[in-house]
Order: C-alpha cells, then sequence, then structure tokens
C-alpha cells in the first residue's frame, strides 16, 4: 500500500469528537504534522457523542483488541491533565450479579480478564456492599471487580490533546461544515466546507454518528446506525453529601446492572443512571440540528451546573424510562425517596456486530473510517488508525474491526438497521459465542439448503449464510456412544449428534458444505508474479497444482492463509478467508495483467471425507481418482455424472477426500449425485461442529482465531508455508533471522487431563499458577476421547509434556502441552 510521505502528508480528520482529537494527537506525534481538525461545532464540546457521553471505560471484554484498545484509552487519558484536573478517574468497575447466569457470566468474564491482562478479581455479595454501600447485598450472588476501569473525562481529554497536537503544529477549526469531498483519479484531494476548501491527501471521517453523512459525500458506505440511549440523574442524595470531591466528581466504581440493562456513576452528590433496557430508537443523522439550531428540550445540565445544548442529546422520554427507574430503586433502595432531576436520550453509534469501522476505502484512496467508536476505546482506537496510516499497519490485530469484514448483503440499509438495533439490545446480553442472530435469516443459502433442512440441519449463522452445525437425521448414530456429561454452557449449540458425525467421517464417508468459504479467482497473464510477490509459498509450479500459503503484511504478520490452485497458466482459484483478503489483493493488483474478483456467490462446494471417499466419488468419472493419478494437494477439472467439477485434493479433517467446486445453479444436482452413490456406503452430511473437532485433532490452525496479524508464521507452526528462496514476497525481510527455535512464543497443542472435561475458547491458561497465555480454539476429540485446547504460549512453557492450567468458569482445569499432531501424524490416511 503506497503511503504518502510524513513530510508532506496533509490530513484532514472530520470531527473534533474524542476520535477526532485523540488521532490528531497521535498523528501529530508520529511527525505527520500538517493536520487540520474540522468541526461544525464549537470546540471544546462541539455537540457529538463525546459532548454527552457519560466516559465509563471497562476494558473487559470478549474481544481481545476492543480490550486492548480501552487499555490504551486507560493508560493514556490516565497520563493526561487541564488545569490540574486528571481527565480519567480510577474508580475501578464493579458489575454485580443478580441471578445464577449472570454470576456465571462474571466467572467467565473474570476468565477473560486474566486472558487479556486485566486486573480483576469476584466479590462476595458483601464485599460488593462494601464498594457501593447503597446496594441491596440480599439481592446478589456477588461481583467482579476491575480496580484499573474508570471514568474518562471525555471533554477534558479532547482539550488537553488538541493543545498537544496544535503544539506540534495540528490546527483545529471549530464551526467548520462540511459539504463535500473532493476527489480526483479514485483518491480523495480535500474537504469542501461552508467556510472554505482544504486540500488533503488522507481524509479521516470520525464524525461518529454523523459519519453517514461523511460517507455519502464520499461514496464511501458507512454501516453504522445511530441510536438514542437514555441517560439520567438523580437530585442530590444525603448519602452522597460531601462524599466526592466536586474536581473528580466520583470514587465509587462504575457500577454496571447488566440482568437489567443498567449502569450508574456518581456526580459528586447525584446519581447518573444509564438504560439500555428501552426500546431502540433509531435516529436518521440528516434530521439532526445543527448547534446553534438545538431545541431548548435538548438541555443537560451538568452536576456543575453549567448548560449544554446539544444536536446529540435529544428530549428525554420518561415512559421509557420508567422500568428502569424501578429496577435501580430495587438494586439501589435510597434511589426511592429520590428521583430523576434530568435526562435525555444521547445518541450513539452501533454497527451489525457492534464492532467499530476502520480502515482506508479502496474505492476513494486516502479516505478513511474510525467510526462507532465509543470512548471507552477511542485512544486506542486512534493510535491503531494512527500506526495503520503512517507504517501501514496497526501493532496490534484489528481484523475484526476492518471496513471491509461486512459481505455486501451486510451492507444494505435494512440490514444495517436491523442489526444495529439488535446490537443496542444485546449490549448487556449474556452472548454465548457460537450464538448467531436471529433476524434476518436466512439470508444466504447454499445451492444444498433444500437438502440440508430436509436432513433436519441446525443451522448457526456466519458472514450472513446458513451454516448446518450437525443433522437431526443422524441422532440414531449418536444413541449409545460414551460422551462426558456437558455443563450448561458448553452443552449450547451443541448435539451428542456431532460425535456421530465426526465418527463417520473417519470411519466412513461424510458430506460436508463448504460453499462459504471464500474463493478468488486470479487471472491474466502476470497472475503467477502478482501471488508470488503477495504470498509466501512458492507458487511457480505446473498447472494442477494446489498449494497452501500465507499473506504476510510488511513485518512478517499472518494477514490469513491461502490454499492458491494452479488452475491454468494464467489461471488461480484462492480459498481466502474474509473481505479483507479480497481488498488486501485489490490494492495490491497491477494495473493491468492481472484481474481480481470473488467467485464465492456463484460457485458452491461441497467436502467429500473420509476412507470411503474415493469409493464414493471413483465410479461417477472416468478420471482416474488414484492416489497414484491424484495425488495430494493436485487439482483437476473432471465431471462427476453430468455436474462439472473443479476436484482438489484437500482434506481439513484429515481424512481422504475431495474438495468438489461447481456453478451454483449445478449445485443442488451436485449433492444429489453424491448423495444417491454414497447410499451404499453409508455416506451421512455432518455439520460444523464435527468439522472443528477434526481440525483440530488434526492441528489445523484457523486465522483469525488460532493467529492474526499479531503473530509471525514460526510462531504459529505454519512456518512449512514460508519459502525464502523463491525470491521476494511481502513479509520477507522482515522473516529473516527468524524461526521456530527463535520463537518466544508459540502456538501450543492441549490436551485436558480429564477425559470428561471442556473448554470454548478465550480462556486463560496458568503455568507455574500464573496466566501465561489464553486458548485459541477448543473442542472435544471425539477420535481421542478427550478435549483438545490450542493456546498462545511462551516457548517456556510450551514444551510436550508440560503441565498447564486452563480456568473455565473459575475452576482451574488440569492440561498437558502435547505434541502435534495428535491424529494421524503420519499423513497416512490423507495420502492412501
Amino acid at each position: 500500500m503506497s503511503r504518502t510521505p510524513a513530510n508532506s502528508s496533509r490530513v484532514v480528520v472530520i470531527g473534533a469528537g474524542i476520535v477526532g482529537c485523540s488521532l490528531a494527537d497521535e498523528l501529530t506525534a508520529r511527525g505527520w504534522t500538517e493536520v487540520t481538525v474540522l468541526e461544525q461545532g464549537p470546540l471544546p464540546a462541539p455537540g457529538g457523542s463525546t459532548s454527552h457521553a457519560p466516559g465509563l471505560v471497562f476494558q473487559t471484554g470478549p474481544s481481545k483488541t476492543m480490550t486492548e484498545f480501552a487499555a490504551y484509552t486507560v493508560r493514556k487519558f490516565g497520563s493526561l491533565e487541564v488545569d490540574g484536573l486528571p481527565c480519567f478517574n480510577p474508580v475501578g468497575g464493579l458489575e454485580v450479579a443478580t441471578t445464577e447466569a449472570r454470576w456465571a457470566d462474571l466467572h467467565r468474564k473474570a476468565g477473560l480478564a486474566a486472558s487479556w491482562g486485566v486486573r480483576g478479581e469476584l466479590l462476595s455479595a458483601q464485599q460488593c456492599k462494601q464498594l457501593w454501600p447503597m446496594l441491596d447485598e440480599t439481592k446478589l450472588y456477588g461481583g467482579f471487580h476491575t480496580v484499573d476501569d474508570g471514568l474518562a473525562r471525555a471533554v477534558l481529554a479532547c482539550r488537553a490533546q488538541i493543545a498537544r497536537a496544535e503544539s506540534r503544529g495540528a490546527r483545529f477549526l471549530e464551526r467548520h461544515t462540511v459539504t463535500g469531498i473532493e476527489r480526483e483519479d479514485g483518491r480523495v484531494t480535500g474537504v469542501v466546507t461552508d467556510r472554505g476548501t482544504f486540500p488533503a491527501d488522507h481524509v479521516v471521517s470520525a464524525a461518529g454518528f454523523w459519519g453517514p453523512v461523511i460517507g455519502e459525500m464520499a461514496g464511501v458506505d458507512v454501516p453504522l446506525l445511530p441510536l438514542a440511549h437514555q441517560y439520567a440523574t438523580t437530585e442530590p442524595l444525603p448519602e452522597l453529601d460531601g462524599v466526592n470531591d466536586p474536581r473528580t466528581e466520583a470514587s465509587k466504581p462504575i457500577l454496571r446492572f447488566q440482568d437489567r440493562d443498567l449502569y450508574f456513576r456518581e456526580h459528586t452528590d447525584r446519581i447518573g443512571i444509564g438504560s439500555y433496557a428501552h426500546r431502540p430508537m433509531p435516529v436518521d443523522p440528516c434530521t439532526l440540528p445543527a448547534f446553534d439550531e438545538a431545541p431548548p428540550s435538548s438541555q443537560l445540565r451538568s452536576s456543575r451546573g453549567d448548560t449544554h445544548v446539544m444536536p446529540s442529546s435529544l428530549p428525554f422520554t420518561e415512559d421509557d424510562f420508567a422500568p428502569s427507574w424501578q429496577d435501580s430503586v430495587g438494586l439501589l433502595p435510597a434511589l426511592g425517596a429520590s428521583r430523576v432531576s434530568e435526562g435525555f436520550n444521547g445518541v450513539f453509534s452501533f454497527t451489525p456486530d457492534g464492532m467499530p469501522v476502520l480502515g482506508e476505502s479502496r474505492e476513494l484512496r486516502g479516505f478513511w473510517l474510525a467510526e462507532a467508536v465509543w470512548v471507552t476505546h477511542s485512544a486506542g482506537v486512534a493510535k491503531a488508525v494512527a500506526e495503520w496510516m503512517t507504517d501501514g499497519r496497526s501493532a496490534i490485530d484489528i481484523h475484526e474491526c476492518d471496513l471491509y469484514r461486512f459481505e455486501d448483503a451486510q451492507r444494505s440499509p435494512a440490514y444495517i438497521a436491523d442489526r444495529g438495533a439488535q446490537s443496542f439490545i444485546e449490549v448487556y446480553d449474556v452472548i454465548h459465542p457460537l450464538q448467531p442472530m436471529e433476524q434476518p435469516r436466512p439470508l444466504r443459502t447454499s445451492p444444498f439448503y433444500p437438502r440440508q433442512q430436509e436432513l433436519g440441519a441446525y443451522f448457526l449463522e456466519g458472514g450472513g449464510w446458513e451454516r448446518p452445525h450437525w443433522y437431526e437425521a443422524n441422532a440414531p448414530l449418536a444413541e449409545g456412544l460414551p460422551l462426558p456429561e456437558r455443563d450448561a454452557w458448553s452443552a449450547r449449540y451443541w448435539s451428542p449428534i456431532a460425535a456421530a458425525e465426526a465418527k463417520a467421517t473417519r470411519e466412513k464417508v461424510a458430506l460436508y458444505d463448504m460453499t462459504p468459504l471464500r474463493r478468488l479467482e486470479v487471472t491474466g497473464p502476470g497472475a503467477l508474479a502478482f501471488l508470488q510477490r503477495m504470498t509466501s509459498n512458492n507458487l511457480a509450479k505446473k498447472p494442477g497444482a494446489v498449494t497452501y500459503t500465507l499473506l504476510l503484511d510488511e513485518t512478517g504478520g499472518i494477514r490469513s492463509d491461502l490454499t492458491v490452485a494452479r488452475l491454468a497458466p494464467d489461471r488461480f482459484q484462492v480459498g481466502a478467508n474474509s473481505g479483507s483478503d479480497l481488498d488486501w489483493l485489490l490494492r495490491h493488483a497491477p494495473v493491468e495483467g492481472v484481474q481480481v474478483r470473488d467467485i464465492t456467490s456463484g460457485t458452491c462446494c461441497i467436502g467429500v471425507w473420509g476412507p470411503l471417499a474415493r469409493d464414493l466419488v471413483q465410479p461417477l468419472t472416468r478420471d482416474d481418482f488414484s492416489h497414484q493419478a491424484f495425488g495430494y494437494f493436485k487439482a483437476r477439472h473432471t465431471y462427476l455424472g453430468h455436474v462439472p467439477v473443479t476436484a482438489m485434493r484437500l482434506s481439513y479433517v484429515g481424512e481422504l477426500g475431495w474438495e468438489l467446486y461447481t456453478t451454483a445453479d449445478m449445485g443442488l444436482r451436485l449433492w444429489d449425485t453424491l448423495w444417491e452413490a454414497g447410499r451404499e456406503h453409508g455416506v451421512i452430511a455432518a455439520g460444523r461442529s464435527a468439522f472443528n473437532s477434526l481440525r483440530l485433532e488434526k492441528g489445523y490452525r484457523a486465522w483469525g482465531h488460532d493467529m492474526t496479524t499479531e503473530h509471525t508464521p514460526y510462531e504459529a507452526g505454519v512456518g512449512f508455508a514460508v519459502r525464502p528462496a523463491k525470491g521476494d514476497f511481502v513479509g520477507r525481510e522482515a522473516l529473516e533471522g527468524h524461526s521456530e527455535e527463535t520463537a518466544a512464543r508459540k502456538l501450543s497443542c492441549l490436551t485436558l487431563d480429564d477425559p470428561g472435561a471442556v473448554v470454548l475458547g478465550k480462556e486463560p491458561v496458568f503455568a507455574d499458577g500464573v496466566p501465561a497465555g489464553y486458548v485459541t480454539s477448543a473442542a472435544y476429540g471425539y477420535t481421542l476421547g478427550r478435549g483438545i485446547a490450542y493456546a498462545w504460549l511462551p516457548a517456556t512453557a510450551a514444551a510436550p509434556g508440560t503441565a498447564v492450567h486452563i480456568e473455565y468458569f473459575g475452576e482451574k482445569i488440569p492440561a498437558t502441552v502435547a505434541q502435534e499432531p495428535l491424529f494421524d501424524p503420519q499423513m497416512e490416511r490423507i495420502r492412501r
């Protein structure tokens, strides 16, 4: 990706909220000093979400990336002050549980905190009351206390960062309303405002819930939905009289009552209450007034007495808040003698998956998004985007936030509205890692969907696709199988049928729907040279060869792993992971001689795997499918019955078999052909639950879970896919001198000592009694009869035979580092 030299980069940031101010500070600290920040309102509180945000910073969550964003925000704002006032008040955080389900979830959250390096501990109900004396402890099971969380004073943090950025050359211009984005030859060239035009090499939209408005000016979709969120303050409370210093406002931890979608914080002698318990209230950003046009009803008087008139502060709807007030009094009985003094409905941004939208537009180069970011993660996001702009990559993996993670089917206004509203509803819900969205479904289905329904497929969802996880038709095969009892959490979205499907795959043959896996086609006279430059393995092989390879960034981090089939001298089919892979290749493809296109929607794929796979497939074709004629990691075009297919001798489950590709219109015929031919061999359809178990038994990595840009191939155990001798490729120079022997950390295979134990992923791993790493992928190994977990560990703890513990809902589960692969290490079953 080409980048403008630092000494000549002109950056215009749209929006001087907490993200824009943080970004200007981060960019100027890195030497990009020609930074102009444009703001339509007055500074330093221009009227967006930052101006009214309650400032809660809870670091711990299921996303390692978001936790690291929040942790950096704590560190940075904790180092800033304005006029002797701190920009961060480290009062800590306290989440309380009033249900068994929430109490269990807090144990899981404590594990996440240990995985990501956040200090926290579980407390009894009495200990919670010591921190918050107003609590009715009889309603509590307990709580989770994080001592380093606290309150970010966003407007003060903006002031501090504005001063630092201005001292390095940045300028902040208030009351400049953006009216257009100038462009030329696919690149941004400037920003038009009501007070003039500002030339730019880079434009960053940090406009918050106005992001879709700015995006429309640039011709760039911004998949976020603004929604109103209720916040109220009580009258002064006798219990807080003289307790808190007005300069810092609070001394007690931020309190979250997630069982009722509520949170609480102190405002000197009052309590602020935020609620997600109400109906979703979508807001059209195009209809919000300008700062000076905000009506008097959009006012919030702070605890210090000053009045803010803000476009993002909408009139308080008392009826929506009434149930939350009763729930608040139930938890904090002292509130029964008080009432709501003031309130407002503040506008925030929500995306279909609840994550930020970050990155540079491919359609309009130089136009960047830093949107759907809350104060909690603001400084961390700004740092990542600044690194991305100046260095070409973020130091931490941010694929979960990438602009191109969304499929085209997930970018419709209707989808964004439906899923954005659901993200609001689920803010404080206990979400299972496999929990699918409920609506809109089904959205994307493979051609095999009617047959899967007939077989009683249990579908989960990913990327909009309906993905079978098991089939009720196979229930009789599960009867009598010796399986350990599962706890309620690990039993969700699981069935013993998965064990039967794994067994059938190992013993007979099974059909797997692989259609949702992304397929790209790279063609043209320059295709080979292009892919050689972009990937780590040697692709200069004869047509018919298939190669496992990696997409690396300039530092040697793993952007993705690919399976590349050379189908003709100038035609390659690439098995990829996400839309970000397509984006990366398109950004780097030469203007002439290479074409890259996504063929996923027009094609489909069935994996035929198991020891009887050849017996099933061979009678359907005149071509020789013997091992001698059709070896492992080979591909060919053939016909199975009436169906033209591209057959690839690959296996992600560790068994003999093929991936069979055809066009979508022939998909149903392909399924029926294979199903009919397989009857005499006991063929079954199998789902992703069995698939995940089988792939972990074989030690196959899943990008995005087991390895990301934060890891090198040698750390992740895929160094065999790196061929420095082939010549130059992206990341080659950075890997010089690296090897598995020099790796300080390793992706390690663990087996659980107790055959009945199960973990699911992201749990902390303890070595010598202290947190040492975290689980990336986990499943029960049905062939092995015990649980399997892959985890990142320091090299000193990664030697086979090392004893470790995995913490699962507070329980320390003994495990042992194992030599991998666990199943068929000689590859005899695949190469038969």
